[in-house]
């Protein structure tokens, strides 16, 4: 029923030692990338074709509208593994103008289990009520509250005691908000990358391990 996937698979792996006969040896031997990429799940958004970097090259974690939840044991673990034992030097925080996710958390239809996940960004939503409802296009509403989510996650990101760990121990990291927009595959940098704890609100500084 899939063979189409495997075939395509197969030609795929054929291009890559064509291009170049030692690839799957190096890959296999280890993997050393200096970004992890925490992005929606949307199938339209492959994080390393879109910012042109090979396999083994960014670490990855995705799901529905790119959050970042304290209570999310997933996302955590790959945070953790990507700073403590992967040692990256950037996390970007990636999501999408017209995001299905953040599109749903403005509505007030329910849509199942999903619902609770976008609860985190109604809380964006109610927050920023005053700004988004001033906006009178539906599209432009969401998008802004797609970057305004960009914005509070890569806080998340940076509140959680892996991040600020590193920080105190020395660890040269920055977070990273950008958004891609789809319509035309560029990538927006929203110029609110951190580098340290001493940027963080002194609610959620935390002391040395």
């Amino acid at each position: 029923m899939l063979n189409h996937l495997l075939q395509n698979n197969r030609k795929w792996a054929a291009g890559k030692i064509k291009e170049d006969s030692q690839f799957f040896v190096r890959l296999s031997e280890v993997q050393n990338p200096e970004y992890l990429w925490i992005g929606c799940s949307d199938s339209r958004v492959p994080a390393n074709v879109i910012i042109g970097l090979q396999p083994g090259e960014v670490f990855v974690h995705r799901n529905v509208a790119n959050v970042v939840v304290h209570t999310d044991m997933n996302c955590l673990s790959v945070i953790q593994f990507a700073v403590e034992v992967l040692r990256v030097k950037h996390i970007i925080v990636c999501g999408h103008y017209g995001c299905g996710g953040v599109q749903v958390a403005l509505s007030d239809k329910q849509y199942g289990l999903i619902d609770n996940w976008l609860r985190n960004i109604k809380e964006i939503y109610k927050v920023n009520k005053n700004e988004i409802d001033s906006i009178k296009e539906q599209n432009e509403k969401v998008n802004r509250l797609c970057e305004l989510n960009v914005a509070a996650q890569m806080l998340n990101v940076c509140h959680t005691t892996i991040v600020q760990n590193a920080w105190h121990n020395g660890a040269k990291l920055s977070v990273h908000g950008w958004i891609y927009d789809i319509k035309d595959g560029l990538i927006h940098d929203l110029g609110i990358s951190v580098s340290g704890s001493e940027k963080l609100n002194d609610v959620f500084k935390m002391k040395l391990k």
